[in-house]
């Protein structure tokens, strides 16, 4: 029979993808002797059972009833008897953190009844309907269904009635009301009352927390971070214990070091009188972690004497969450904290340092998303003026956008481009969608672990919290300074998540100090002197080697300083724009071949001068070149400028200037319906006599150049859009053939490998018989992407893209991240069958995806030599590349 659930003492760390992170960490808590008030978690497995049949699984009601059995037993009370009632806590703990996207009920087992015995075994009448009201809100939300907005309209309207500030200056009487409010507001907007009995608050909170997990908040959650939807929640179920019985009790939040930078230390928040949802809710401002050692001494040293047990044992920065009840300090939680970009690269160094980790392991630990945040710009410190606040530098780095003061607005405004920040008071879970479309979120509450700050640190958000200066009011959509300055509703502003500030307008941007140090090699800080030291260990450990697609000697230059083994993409037609442009015009137009060869003669010294130069750049090192791609006409001006042209003239009565005339003539036959489709790549070489001689012959003379200066040149030949086999031996024979008059005219032999882009399925599925005439593949998967799914990426990235990654019809966008199982299977096939007719076939990839994180674990799995990206991308690439290659990461396609 399977098990539903386990005790806390039955559990084990690495039990988490059954009891989920949460359960699977308070086992490993009980298991280390820590005070974790006992429990029991409910599986991942009856989760996606109850989800897949809408029913619980056959025997976990008897479980779950054994298991608080037990639980009383232990505790020598009942779940809600009426005096001294036992309580317990239902949380949700996914196997990957999914902070407040899912549900929490607390105090199951207060009812009418027992809410009295609380308060005669507590000795606050206070504590106890505080307690209940909780509950009852937190159940009428989450289980019931009514609009937790509700809830919030009686509080706020008893607080004006009692004229008081917060809710901590109501008294028992006011919240014994409250209760009954609240009780009355569920019958009416559900048509049934709160339950009594506490199995069965116990029960239908459970199915809740199971509920949960396919809200939408948790499913956007889980897009964003790219967590697989068929995973399912676990639920725990845990005694209570309270932090808001009075000034010797409260709650908090703490991390073994810093998130924010990783720098070693005591780091958190505390709320005295307080229970957990309130210290990271941040409807209350807390005090630092380290005001705790005055108001409770006892219990600091116990818990930095725990922390210290605990990051040593996780040998990682762990996130705890803490209650103290009356002086006594109780462990609930604990889990690998969320980290900013910075910090994860200072935590890994650091951790390798003090020998808890090896350099392998801190290589796992860090990213090439994170090593890309640390590229982006920061602001420009010589141009900040006064800033309008000042908080909590909760999520670091530098952000510039119209002010917005909800989720909906934020999500609305991002749509049609505009940059945004959210503003709010505090953030809750709801707040998601804003979060995501937002550049920065700021908040006037909260501290360094309220929901704001730990949900933007986990997203790579810019974020400051706690700007108590600032009153924010969303209902007129401004904020005030208390000099009297006013931020309406659209104003820009800039959020600078390193320093906590903000400030009036856009301040300028300037390079980061990652990129300083991609740039000279200057190593300005710890963190810098981190990414160093992580980059050093993924080139030692990596296969693939990582290229660049460069067009010019500047990006050439720049992608060697940046660590680029070669040019993997070379784009001619670059080279045949501008002032080019108009000899590429007169080849289209050309009338005899004399014409044509005439232009194309004009065309080759240009072309010749920037191979040579790009030679230059990338001596010793291979630079794939790509004969032209793209279809003539796209070196035209644009036909319905042209046609108006023509036509205007014509309606003057003047007869139109015979150059445009011939070029609209020549448009017009040159124009196809899907260009993309049709006259490119390949098929240009074939039917424009000359063409190709005359880039190879360039390449060649620019070898020739480059030999003759001392240099090393490795050029590499690369055909565009084969589809055939036949189409490439036609076009090699007449590249081998300028080959051979270059080097018989010089003297000087020259070698250039060819080969050809798998960028149609057809090639893919026939690369067999092209490997039998290509030297080296590289997959041009932009072109295969679209071409297997047919999608033309200019039309649908805006028409649909962004309706179908929220229907999850692709996790995400097919252009960024390689898909493993349809352009990804073709990749496989290519490879596997150019190699199985040439052995040690060299094989890369030469699209964008070269740079993406996912894509580079994918191309590692299938065995390619390498992978080009722009040179920006290079950095990413390098370490992602050594990620792929640790032993933790076999087996992975692309995570």
């Amino acid at each position: 029979m399977v098990r539903h659930v386990y005790d806390f003492c039955e559990g084990r760390r690495d039990m988490a993808d059954l009891l989920g992170g949460k359960g699977a960490n308070l086992a490993e808590m009980t298991r280390l002797g820590l005070p974790v008030p006992p429990g029991f978690t409910v599986t991942t497995d009856a989760c996606r059972a109850f989800l897949g049949s809408g029913a619980e699984p056959e025997g976990m009601s008897d479980e779950v009833s054994r298991h608080l059995s037990a639980l009383e037993a232990s505790a020598g009370r009942r779940l809600g008897q009426q005096d001294d009632p036992l309580l317990v806590s239902v949380r949700s703990g996914a196997r990957f953190s999914m902070p407040g996207m899912m549900e929490t009920v607390l105090d199951i087992g207060l009812n009418d009844e027992s809410v009295v015995g609380l308060a005669k075994t507590s000795g606050s009448d206070r504590f106890a309907w505080d307690s209940y009201r909780r509950l009852v809100q937190m159940f009428g939300s989450t289980v019931m269904g009514v609009d937790v907005a509700r809830f919030e309209e009686a509080l706020t309207r008893l607080k004006e009635a009692c004229e008081v500030p917060d809710d901590l200056h109501l008294d028992a009487n006011d919240l014994a009301g409250l209760v009954e409010t609240y009780k009355q507001l569920i019958l009416d907007e559900t048509g049934q009352a709160f339950p009594q009995s506490p199995a069965e608050q116990l029960r239908l909170a459970i199915l809740a927390v199971f509920r949960s997990w396919n809200g939408e908040r948790a499913r956007l959650y889980r897009r964003r971070e790219h967590i697989p939807d068929d995973l399912g929640t676990a639920v725990t179920v845990q005694r209570m214990v309270y932090g808001n019985l009075g000034a010797d009790s409260g709650s908090g939040v703490a991390f073994t070091r810093d998130p924010a930078t990783g720098r070693p230390g005591l780091y958190g928040d505390y709320l005295a009188n307080a229970q957990g949802e309130d210290v990271v809710a941040g409807i209350r401002n807390t005090v630092p972690l380290t005001e705790l050692e005055h108001i409770d001494p006892r219990s600091y040293r116990q818990l930095c004497d725990h922390m210290a047990t605990l990051e040593r044992h996780y040998r990682d920065l762990c996130d705890i969450e803490f209650t103290i009840e009356r002086g006594t300090l109780w462990m609930l939680q604990t889990r690998v904290g969320k980290r900013t970009a910075e910090a994860a690269f200072a935590i890994a160094a650091e951790l390798v340092e003090e020998g808890l980790i090896t350099s392998e392991e801190a290589l796992a630990r860090v990213s090439g998303e994170g090593l890309a945040r640390l590229m982006f710009p920061r602001f420009d410190t010589d141009a900040l003026g006064e800033p309008l606040a000042h908080g909590l530098p909760a999520s670091p780095g530098a952000a510039v956008g119209a002010a917005v003061f909800d989720s909906a607005e934020a999500v609305r405004r991002a749509r049609t481009g505009e940059k945004v920040v959210l503003v709010r008071q505090e953030t809750t879970p709801d707040d998601l969608p804003g979060m995501v479309a937002a550049e920065a979120v700021l908040t006037s509450r909260g501290g360094k672990t309220s929901h704001a700050a730990v949900v933007a640190r986990g997203m790579g958000k810019v974020c400051v919290c706690g700007a108590e200066d600032l009153a924010v009011n969303t209902e007129t959509r401004r904020f005030a300074t208390p000099d009297g300055t006013v931020v309406q509703e659209g104003t820009v502003i800039s959020v600078d998540g390193s320093a906590g500030a903000v400030y009036a307008g856009a301040v300028p941007l300037v390079a980061s100090a990652a990129m300083r140090y991609l740039e000279t090699g200057e190593q300005s800080d710890g963190v810098i002197a981190a990414v160093a030291r992580a980059l050093e260990q993924a080139d030692s450990v990596r296969r693939l080697e990582v290229r660049a697609n460069a067009d010019t000697p500047e990006d050439a230059r720049r992608a060697r300083r940046f660590g680029a083994q070669g040019i993997g993409l070379c784009r001619t037609e670059h080279m045949f724009l501008g002032e080019r442009r108009k000899l590429v015009e007169e080849m289209i137009l050309a009338h005899t071949d004399a014409d044509r060869d005439r232009t194309l003669a004009a065309l080759l010294p240009l072309q010749r001068q920037d191979f040579t130069d790009i030679l230059a750049a990338m001596d010793g090192l291979p630079v794939t070149i790509r004969l032209l791609d793209p279809p003539l006409h796209e070196f035209l001006p644009d036909r319905t400028d042209l046609a108006v042209r023509v036509a205007a003239t014509q309606a003057r009565g003047e007869q139109p200037d015979p150059h445009d005339a011939e070029l609209l003539e020549a448009v017009n036959r040159m124009h196809e319906e899907n260009p993309m489709l049709g006259l490119r790549g390949v098929r240009l070489g074939l039917v424009v006599p000359g063409l190709v001689a005359m880039q190879v012959r360039a390449v060649a003379e620019a070898v020739v150049a480059r030999m003759r200066a001392g240099g090393s040149p490795q050029a590499e030949i690369m055909v565009p859009l084969v589809g055939a086999v036949e189409e490439l031996r036609i076009e090699r024979t007449e590249v081998e053939r300028a080959l051979a008059e270059v080097s018989e005219e010089s003297g000087v032999p020259v070698r250039c490998p060819v080969g050809t882009m798998i960028e149609l399925p057809r090639a893919a599925l026939t690369a067999r018989r092209i490997a039998e005439e290509a030297e080296f593949f590289s997959f041009g998967t932009n072109d295969l992407t679209q071409t297997t799914w047919g999608f033309s990426r200019d039309d649908v990235e805006a028409a649909f893209f962004s309706a179908y990654l929220d229907k999850g019809v692709f996790p995400a966008s097919p252009f960024e991240t390689i898909d493993p199982d349809g352009v990804g299977r073709l990749v496989r096939i290519a490879v596997d069958e150019g190699r199985a007719t040439r052995p040690g076939l060299k094989i890369g990839v030469c699209g964008e995806h070269g740079g993406d994180p996912d894509s580079v674990h994918f191309f590692h799995s299938v065995g390619l030599d390498y992978v080009s990206c722009s040179p920006f991308r290079v950095p990413v690439a390098r370490l992602e590349a050594g990620r792929a290659a640790l032993p933790s990461a076999k087996g992975s396609d692309s995570r």
